[in-house]
């Protein structure tokens, strides 16, 4: 099974994942320490470097980044070149591939996008 990992900072985040599972797990800042053994897409939204270290905190986690198989980015249009600037940041930290970005809470098509990657990757796994 391919999990879901998110990290939220305003709620915006939460309310895509939501629209998809409530089984997903949520990145907390107090304890970004979480411990991964199966295949993940990571979903995360657009903020300083500052803000989203518990998302470096959860990736370096024992071997927590040989289990992630892509990044969502959600993240606010108006910002132009800026748009979801933080999962491509990871992506060139860890060298793992963003597969989707979406903006403010996604819209039906962003989810259908999600479901379609987690297919994709269970299928491979298979």
């Amino acid at each position: 099974m391919t999990q879901i990992v998110y990290y939220s900072v305003t709620g915006q985040t939460r309310r895509f994942v939501k629209k998809i599972t409530s089984s997903a797990i949520e990145i907390e800042p107090h304890n970004p320490f979480i411990e991964m053994n199966e295949p993940f897409i990571l979903i995360a939204p657009t903020y300083p470097e500052e803000m989203i270290e518990p998302i470096n905190d959860f990736l370096e986690t024992n071997r927590n980044i040989n289990y992630c198989r892509g990044m969502f980015g959600g993240g606010n249009r108006n910002f132009g070149t800026a748009f979801c600037f933080t999962v491509r940041d990871l992506e060139q930290e860890y060298g793992v591939p963003v597969l989707h970005k979406f903006e403010f809470q996604g819209s039906e098509q962003d989810v259908e996008k999600l479901k379609k990657e987690i297919r994709k990757i269970e299928h491979q796994n298979n």
